[in-house]
Formats: structure tokens, sequence, C-alpha cells
């Protein structure tokens, strides 16, 4: 089996700053992790390989050079081959844009490494929450897919997926090709060891840029995107407020009927 788990690099959550004539993030500089829905994606697909001896794992990540950290935390922990998609025609891509160079990316990858069963991805990334990408690309290489998927396993012709709804779970079968997209499960991906973190090192990162593949530049890029950002913010954290406290939960509720009475909002 070939699997393909796409990832990103994002900043750390506590860190973010914005350009205010782009409005996009700042990452030069700043603490970066690997996206935590994509670290479910890369456990989802290193536990089907763990059950089976026939599995091979390809890493594909979109973005600037240090990008390549990530790609090595992921090869610690599963992943058997590494790429580094990037170039600087493809910074600002909105998501539709970013499922385009990723999909001509995946059928360059494809060329080399022979056809995907699996292409796993997170649900979202924690500097966008669109959840966009990981749709937009199965439509864009024509396959079916799984979204907010929990557990996986394998049988001879699909995947089977134990997926989160708003009702509780449901387990649905796709054939290959196809892509599934990862939730937080009940679990904490695998932390790598010492020899496996060092033989990651070792390892080589392919990059692919620009001129690898084919591709149509009008369609990536902030020129290429049909999404426009008109602003970005970082919230201001909020401090002061009162606490109410009392013996009972009625005597608290009397005490917030109170304070909300004073201020004419009741």
């Amino acid at each position: 089996m070939n699997f393909l788990v796409c990832v990103k690099q994002v900043p750390d959550t506590t860190e973010i700053r914005i350009d205010p004539e782009t409005n996009t993030l700042i990452r030069k500089g700043v603490p970066s992790i690997v996206n935590p829905f994509d670290g479910y994606a890369l456990e989802m697909a290193a536990r089907i390989k763990d059950a089976r001896d026939d599995v091979k794992i390809v890493v594909v990540s979109m973005g600037p050079d240090q990008a390549k950290e990530a790609l090595k935390n992921c090869l610690a922990v599963g992943g058997d081959e590494a790429y580094l998609v990037s170039g600087r025609k493809f910074g600002g891509s909105d998501t539709l844009a970013t499922s385009y160079v990723l999909a001509c990316a995946i059928k360059k990858i494809e060329e080399i490494e022979g056809k995907f069963d699996v292409i796993f991805c997170g649900k979202q990334a924690i500097d966008g929450d669109t959840a966009q990408v990981g749709p937009e690309l199965a439509e864009h290489l024509g396959i079916p897919q799984i979204t907010y998927g929990l557990t996986a396993e394998m049988t001879d012709d699909e995947i089977q997926v134990t997926r989160e709804t708003e009702d509780g779970q449901e387990i649905l079968g796709a054939s290959f090709p196809c892509l599934v997209t990862a939730t937080k499960p009940s679990f904490d991906p695998r932390l790598p060891k010492i020899k496996d973190k060092l033989a990651a090192r070792k390892k080589e990162i392919h990059v692919l840029g620009e001129e690898d593949f084919d591709i149509d530049f009008t369609k990536c890029g902030l020129k290429g995107s049909p999404t426009n950002v008109k602003k970005t913010f970082v919230p201001p954290v909020k401090t002061g407020g009162e606490m109410l406290t009392g013996e009972t939960p009625e005597e608290v509720a009397a005490k917030l009927a109170a304070a909300l009475d004073k201020e004419g909002l009741l």
C-alpha cells in the first residue's frame, strides 16, 4: 500500500503576527509546529503501517524552506520519504490555490513513488481553520473522500474509516484511491524515539520547485487566489472581570442577577 500524508508547518498560536499590507501570517522568525490535525493524520497512517508489512508512507508539505523541519519530524514518527513543495510563486495562495498546487505536485510525486492508494490530511490547519484544502484536493484529483476520520482500517479493496458526526460516530468505506481527513481521536500521536530522530536527520528532503512539475501559475499565489482577506487581526486578550462566589449555586445566581440588573442588562 502506498500512502501520502499532507502536512503543514504552522506558527505557534501564541506567537502569531500579521503582515498589515498583505494580511498574511508572518512566518519568518516565528516558532513553528506541525499542524496538530496533520499529526493525527500521520498517526492514522502509521497505525495501519504497524499492522501491515506492505505500507509505505510519503509525506508532503507546501511552504518555505523552514518547513523541512516539520517534515523531519514526520520522518521520525512513521514517514518513509518526504517532499517539500516550495516556490515564491506559490506564496500567499488561498485554500483553492493551495489545493491546486498540491494536486499538481502529487501527480509529479506519483511518477517517482508510484500511485497513492490513500491520501491523508488533517481536517484543518489551526492557523486558518477553514477545513477546505483536504476536500478541495480530493476534487482536484477526482477521488472520493471521507472527512473527520477518527480511526481507519484496511481491507483488501477499501479503507474503512470511523468518522465523527454531530450525532456520534459512523463507519464508512471507500475504494482506492481516496482521501481521508483526520480529526482528534481518543489517543495522542506517538512520540519519536531518539534513534528515529537521528535517522530522520540524515534523510533527504526532496524539494519540488516551481519548474519541477506542470502547473498553471495563474491559479496560484496571491494573484491566482479567488478569495481575498480584507482584514486579519489578533484579538486582544481580555483581562479583569469579577468572580462571584457563594455557598450555593442559588446564592451565586442571585448575585449575578443583581449585578446584571445594576448594569441595566435585565
